[in-house]
């Protein structure tokens, strides 16, 4: 479709959200006219998201932005069974201790995207398990399993590539999908939910709820999917080389949440200004034209944008002044990552590779020492090349702390503990 009519999808156009639509003209006359209902799901896996969400929230922010009513769904039935597309092997399950206790975690999150309460536009938060964990199986089957053909789904290039890889694939597992149809049915006749949307990797899922919502008289509804993101050069977004870039500030600092942004790689800035940030187009045509030196500075705005969303203006402006103290003047900044360790161990001398490790620059002793023979550790911005060297209170400089680095972007603060 050349050009929507509709505020919602305009915006997910220009901005480069949509993968593909159900049925593109229809979904526009229906947010031209009218507000609209749409969810994504959420499962809680972990007690953080990770930045890999964080397009599936800025699409839900969008449908608020411009009028409309967005639902956050939490999986608290389907995430006692977990979702196997193109996994390798099956999740391992969950209490529904570990899944309340994620769940509350994750909620967090969410607000600092969406105005949650109860006016007509207010997004909603639901949790599945409300249907899902009170179903009568016998009449489950009888109700919904019967509009569902096993032909059709194996099917599916989630299922199929399981199969073709000779990797088990559970009933428990292959249940999954019809429980997340039979979601988008129930929203729809609770909340009049029109839309689901998600990544495209859940096209077939989403594709099964419009057709189980047909068969059992739901109004139409529509499937919305978003590509699949990775950096120009193939890394998955959300993980770093260090791990997985979550959103929650006690599982990330706000400080390494802006560092992972800055890095962007200088072919993704104009794409991710348009993802992840609210900044108008107009100015990001602006940020997106300079090239250079300049290009640096605009990692600045995308990184500082992205965390002010997430953490609050000042904690970005204090991560973005904390790395220009770091690497601009070469100082100790205050708000670096810092690890305590016990005055006494300091005092005795600790081995640089454990400390490395502990302050999580390696996962292991062996990878320290390929850090520290390939040049990358410095100590108080001075080059380490003894990888059996002690390091005590002689290093601890006058701010009070030791200043471990590796390579030009990583910075632990050792601090001194009673």
């Amino acid at each position: 479709m050349s050009e929507f009519k509709s505020d919602f999808l305009r915006t997910l156009k220009e901005r480069g959200f949509i993968h593909q639509i159900s049925d593109e003209s229809g979904l526009d006359a229906l947010f031209a006219k009218e507000t609209v209902t749409a969810y994504i799901g959420f499962d809680p896996t972990a007690p953080s998201l990770h930045a890999g969400s964080l397009i599936q929230i800025m699409m839900l922010h969008w449908m608020q932005a411009t009028g409309h009513r967005a639902i956050s769904l939490m999986g608290g039935g389907t995430g006692m069974v977990g979702d196997p597309s193109f996994k390798e092997e099956a999740r391992q399950l969950m209490t529904v201790d570990t899944i309340e206790g994620n769940i509350a975690s994750i909620k967090r999150v969410f607000s600092n995207y969406l105005t949650y309460g109860e006016g007509p536009k207010d997004a909603l938060m639901i949790n599945n398990a409300e249907w899902l964990r009170s179903l009568n199986y016998l009449e489950f089957l009888r109700d919904v399993g019967r509009h569902f053909s096993v032909n059709r789904m194996l099917a599916f290039d989630s299922v199929k590539t399981r199969l073709d890889r000779e990797q088990s694939l559970s009933f428990l597992e292959f249940n999954y999908m019809i429980l997340q149809a039979y979601d988008f049915v129930e929203l729809a006749k609770r909340y009049d939910c029109r839309l689901q949307m998600g990544g495209s990797d859940q096209w077939g899922n989403i594709v099964n709820g419009i057709d189980l919502g047909h068969r059992m008289g739901t109004q139409q509804l529509y499937a919305l999917t978003s590509p699949l993101l990775t950096t120009s050069s193939g890394a998955k977004m959300g993980k770093s080389a260090t791990g997985a870039i979550w959103l929650n500030a006690d599982m990330l600092s706000a400080y390494d949440f802006w560092q992972y942004w800055r890095n962007t790689e200088d072919a993704d800035v104009s794409r991710f200004l348009k993802l992840y940030t609210t900044l108008p187009m107009g100015e990001i045509a602006r940020l997106s034209a300079l090239a250079g030196s300049e290009i640096n500075e605009v990692k600045k705005i995308l990184a500082t944008e992205v965390t002010a969303i997430l953490h609050g203006r000042d904690a970005a402006e204090q991560a973005a002044e904390t790395a220009r103290k770091t690497f601009e003047e070469g100082g100790v900044a205050e708000n670096l990552p810092s690890v305590d360790v016990p005055a006494s161990e300091l005092d005795a001398g600790i081995g640089l590779l454990s400390l490395i490790v502990r302050a999580g620059l390696a996962t292991s002793n062996g990878e320290a020492r390929r850090h520290v023979q390939g040049g990358a550790v410095r100590i108080n911005d001075q080059a380490v090349s003894d990888e059996r060297r002690l390091i005590g209170s002689g290093e601890v400089t006058a701010d009070g702390v030791i200043k471990l680095s590796l390579g030009k972007k990583k910075h632990i603060l050792i601090r001194r503990a009673a």
